[in-house]
């Protein structure tokens, strides 16, 4: 298995190019040109990983920002996945599931369910009483 932490540790001393156990923000402007991070952005990204303020990055707090950038990664990942399952229970011009999308759907899937059944299962998620499941009512569902 791989430790992350060995390998960032190695990442941020391979930008701490003067040793000193920080990353000054021209080090950091290095290491997000690298990883293909805009340049607008270097300075928003200094701002929140630097928490104590001194206009540097020690490697806890460089370690701090990848595992957040990991998690936000995988957050982000997550909810494709979701929108491209949202997607297979949605008919063509529509922009949610329908009672009728679910139905057929399910038999797809080699589930025969009566189109009252599937207006029983969309009812327990829908939020906004409009017998329909956007995407955001899914998300709910799926999370």
């Amino acid at each position: 298995m791989i430790n992350w932490n060995n390998a960032y540790e190695r990442i941020f001393k391979l930008f701490d190019e003067d040793g000193d156990g920080k990353l000054s923000p021209l080090e950091l402007r290095c290491f997000l040109e690298t990883i293909g991070e805009e340049q607008l952005l270097m300075e928003e990204v200094h701002e929140s990983m630097d928490s104590d303020g001194d206009g540097l990055l020690g490697l806890e707090e460089f370690l701090g920002w990848m595992e957040r950038e990991i998690k936000l990664g995988d957050e982000e990942r997550k909810i494709e996945e979701l929108r491209e399952a949202f997607r297979m229970y949605v008919m063509e011009g529509s922009e949610c599931i329908t009672p009728k999308s679910l139905k057929w759907m399910l038999s797809r899937l080699g589930q025969s369910t009566s189109l009252v059944d599937c207006c029983v299962m969309i009812e327990e998620f829908y939020v906004n009483w409009d017998a329909v499941l956007s995407f955001d009512e899914f998300k709910l569902m799926m999370l």
